[in-house]
């Protein structure tokens, strides 16, 4: 149990070295990984199973070639869609965040250690300097840090949408035209 006390206290020790926008980093990063989780879940199971189910309620119609039963296979394969990219705008939105606060971190220390100098008058005590520009390169490196593999899976979870969709749109298409063929026999 001393393990955890020991990195609970060098992450609190790290978060005040970066002042209140690396906390906003990590806000900012618990919120991502939250979604980032669930859609690893959904894809792994719910996806696989929603798209059976809308597979299997498909062959299972009597009538597929009139006006009202392509709109409900479109209706059908919207809601696959909105289901499979639920949240990815917002896990895209969380990865474009974390570089700019980053970067706001960096304007923030760069600020302060300006602010220093000018206080002091001269450029002669490195010392005075350090603080403000280790917060400012802390608070980039973490935004840059998180967005790089972030990004990553945003880009593997809009693949697989579009994988997925195309996929379920396919296998409806064939089966309109195996009955189309069917019923032309």
């Amino acid at each position: 149990m001393l393990w955890l006390a020991d990195s609970l206290e060098a992450i609190r020790d790290f978060m005040s070295l970066g002042g209140p926008v690396l906390r906003a980093i990590a806000v900012t990063i618990f919120l991502m990984w939250v979604l980032i989780v669930e859609r690893i879940i959904f894809f792994r199971s719910s996806m696989k199973v929603m798209s059976r189910e809308i597979h299997d309620n498909w062959e299972s119609r009597p009538e597929r070639q009139s006006w009202n039963a392509k709109q409900i296979r479109e209706l059908m394969i919207s809601r696959f869609s909105e289901a499979s990219n639920k949240g990815i705008n917002v896990i895209q939105t969380l990865v474009a965040l974390c570089p700019l606060l980053g970067l706001l971190g960096t304007v923030i220390g760069m600020i302060g250690a300006f602010d220093k100098v000018a206080a002091a008058g001269s450029l002669g005590d490195a010392s005075l300097l350090g603080g403000d520009i280790s917060k400012a390169l802390i608070t980039t490196g973490a935004g840059l840090t998180i967005a790089v593999p972030a990004l990553v899976l945003y880009h593997y979870f809009k693949s697989r949408t579009n994988l997925f969709g195309l996929m379920l749109e396919e296998e409806v298409g064939d089966l309109l035209n195996d009955w189309f063929a069917a019923e032309a026999d």
